[in-house]
């Protein structure tokens, strides 16, 4: 009896420890539904993220570069610690400190998240990779060992800042920024990033996908947010008028509003802007490559953000954005912030200012 007994209670007690650890199993994987749920939480406009990207500085602050951003409104800041790859090796570089900017460095971006929320400003935290001479979007590798090798890098490099972001208590955290190719080829590797994100990482998770294929990302059901890489081009025109862009904006809206609803998810603009340019509304990506010899023109900057809050600020299923972009202290910039996205010292931050001031 006695030894029965015991048999029978090591075989519960073995009982109970399995269906712990499934328990547990069940619980670290990302629920498409729990997520869902977690996400679809009613927000007011006061929750609305109202946004820039912060430019990481070559060198570290003087004073305090958020009293500006203050003053105009803006309470949320993207901090975006850059990594590399090269066009023709599938490793990724980060945290180089003998050559890369102190803002984009490890130590840099926990400085400028601590200090940023020392003045009540949140944060997202959107490491990104440069290709030199490329883009992510079209980054593709032909074989498998390539896209192991590479995967691995962009794995500890995401992980590393999911930590930092953690340790910080960053409010958002963006696991990618405009993989077109990638997150359709390579899916397990996403959705298994996702699921060790978040046993690092509690606060919310998004990713940053190209205006053009936003529709084509696979692991929405597992984020908290929809987000956008918003350059969606509407007009070549020199200066368009806000009407005659709001009207132009009406078939995206249409677009992006179905497709939350379809989700249960909020639609987060991780990026927005306008260059200072011609023609600045339309097809932005073109004109960069031409900037420097394209007429200054702030009107069709400022018109273009008029449009799109006029557009945007009563939809709920908008979360609101981050303007690119800002340049702490005036430092960061590559020699033509007059030409540039940045809003500051334009008629654009008049209103920026205004909008993130609305309720």
């Amino acid at each position: 009896m006695k030894k029965t007994a015991l048999s029978g209670l090591v075989l519960s007690s073995l009982g109970l420890l399995v269906f712990g650890f499934i328990s547990w199993f069940k619980t670290s994987l990302p629920d498409p539904v729990q997520a869902k749920n977690h996400s679809i939480q009613v927000r007011d406009s006061a929750d609305r993220i109202r946004g820039v990207s912060f430019v990481a500085p070559p060198s570290p602050f003087k004073g305090n570069p958020f009293e500006d951003l203050i003053s105009n409104n803006i309470s949320w800041i993207s901090v975006i610690p850059y990594a590399f790859t090269p066009p023709d090796d599938p490793v990724v570089r980060y945290d180089q400190v003998h050559w890369q900017w102190w803002g984009e460095t490890k130590q840099g971006a926990r400085a400028t998240i601590l200090m940023a929320h020392e003045n009540r400003i949140k944060v997202m935290l959107k490491p990104q990779v440069y290709i030199p001479r490329g883009w992510t979007g079209s980054m593709d590798y032909q074989t498998d060992e390539e896209w192991e090798h590479w995967e691995r890098d962009y794995q500890r490099y995401i992980l590393d800042m999911a930590t930092m972001a953690e340790e910080t208590g960053v409010e958002i955290f963006c696991i990618g920024t405009e993989f077109s190719v990638s997150v359709k080829k390579r899916q397990p590797f996403w959705h298994e990033l996702i699921r060790k994100v978040r046993t690092v990482y509690t606060g919310k998770i998004t990713y940053s996908a190209n205006w053009d294929h936003y529709r084509d990302t696979p692991f929405w059901d597992y984020l908290d947010y929809i987000g956008v890489s918003a350059y969606f081009p509407l007009s070549g025109d020199p200066t368009p008028e806000v009407d005659s862009l709001k009207t132009l904006w009406l078939p995206w809206l249409d677009q992006m509003k179905k497709y939350s609803d379809s989700l249960g998810k909020k639609l987060l603009f991780t990026e927005y802007g306008y260059l200072t340019v011609d023609g600045a509304a339309g097809k932005t990506w073109e004109l960069e490559k031409k900037i420097r010899q394209l007429p200054l023109n702030q009107k069709v900057q400022a018109n273009a953000y008029q449009a799109l809050f006029e557009t945007f600020w009563p939809e709920s299923f908008w979360a609101g954005g981050f303007a690119w972009k800002w340049f702490p202290e005036g430092e960061g910039h590559e020699g033509y912030p007059e030409k540039d996205y940045t809003p500051q010292g334009k008629l654009a931050l008049s209103v920026l200012s205004d909008w993130y001031s609305k309720p």
